[in-house]
């Protein structure tokens, strides 16, 4: 049993935003066999969101997880996403739809989405909080908490504005823990001193911890790449919970692994990791998780993070990244400049100075 919240059963989560595809279709077959193998093992935490795979990732959900098993076998997660509202009136509709999409009648946990300084003033505004605790005292969300992207200090004064937050999601891994533009460790911290459990998103990064260098994973004996990334996020004090963005059922299998009988890294592990944290900060990456924030609203129709993966593979030697570039029909050049992308990044990354690097890379010959 989860120490923090009962009604997970234990301290690991299925993210759904990055479900098996395809096409432009969820693998309703595939994800059906994961959920059964996730169930199977004993874990129930499920997490989704409206804008997540442009609404099919509700969709899947009542596809495969609550059309098929009754309502206590499992806990699911939904967010209050600042694009799907623009006045309180909105919010409660928004909410019978999101329920609707997902073929329940509450929500385990609901989340303020990827909340930032300015979404936090909209939110505060539009009544958001306020209205999320009257739809918690009618039994339609039980526990009301936020998922954050912005600095300690705004993380510190959201908590303290809304101390009726009960918990906070974090992107937390070892590639970010000391990161200035992340600030993990920072931001956990800052949970820890209000008492606030902790749920864990990007424990590897949107799959980049998976994807080492050579050298860094010969330092990994035994076990996967996740295996490590997972284990060092579920390993702190006041974690109730860390999911991962599951896309197969071998990442299924391989993740259930090593987080059904869980077991903190030892001392060991934690100085390989130190080690393998700095080979892979001097790749030179860009950063990118490919949540595709970025890329909803484009006007350009640029796929932000396929470009970058572009980049990162030709910085890193791999594959043939020329050839993949010349099959996207909007490159980087096609940027217009308007700057949506970046305020949508939950990396704070300068995407507008990075696609004028991939446009002279790929671009101008």
């Amino acid at each position: 049993m989860n120490p923090f919240f009962p009604e997970i059963s234990k301290n690991f989560g299925f993210g759904l935003m990055r479900l098996p595809m395809t096409g432009e279709d969820v693998d309703l077959q595939t994800t059906c066999k994961m959920v059964d193998a996730f169930l199977a093992a004993g874990f129930n935490y499920f997490d989704t969101a409206h804008p997540y795979i442009k609404g099919k990732s509700e969709q899947a959900v009542k596809a495969c997880l609550s059309s098929r098993y009754p309502r206590e076998r499992f806990v699911l997660a939904n967010k209050l996403s600042d694009g799907c509202f623009s006045c309180a009136g909105d919010i409660r509709p928004l909410v019978n739809c999101q329920l609707d999409a997902c073929g329940v009648s509450y929500f385990d946990f609901y989340l303020m989405h990827a909340m930032t300084a300015q979404r936090h003033e909209k939110y505060q505004t539009m009544g958001a909080y306020d209205i999320a605790q009257a739809l918690k005292a009618e039994g339609v969300l039980h526990h009301v908490g936020m998922s954050f992207h912005d600095s300690p200090a705004v993380l510190e004064r959201i908590l303290t504005e809304r101390p009726e937050l009960e918990f906070v999601q974090l992107q937390f891994n070892y590639a970010d823990y000391d990161d200035p533009n992340v600030h993990s460790r920072e931001c956990y911290e800052v949970c820890r001193r209000h008492g606030k459990p902790v749920i864990v998103m990007e424990p590897v990064k949107g799959g980049s911890l998976v994807n080492l260098p050579e050298d860094a994973l010969a330092l990994l004996p035994g076990g996967s790449p996740a295996s490590y990334a997972i284990r060092f996020a579920a390993g702190f004090d006041g974690i109730a919970m860390v999911l991962s963005g599951m896309s197969d059922e071998a990442q299924m299998a391989d993740n259930l692994s090593f987080m059904t009988d869980f077991q903190p890294l030892s001392d060991q592990e934690q100085a390989l990791i130190s080690r393998v944290r700095t080979l892979y900060q001097a790749r030179n990456k860009i950063p990118c998780t490919a949540c595709h924030y970025c890329t909803d609203g484009c006007p350009a129709g640029i796929p932000i993070p396929d470009l970058f993966a572009c980049m990162n593979r030709k910085r890193a030697g791999e594959g043939e990244p020329e050839k993949d570039y010349a099959a996207f029909e909007s490159t980087a050049s096609a940027c217009v400049g308007c700057g949506q992308c970046e305020a949508a990044c939950p990396q704070h990354l300068q995407i507008r100075q990075l696609l004028k690097e991939v446009a002279r890379a790929f671009e101008i010959k």
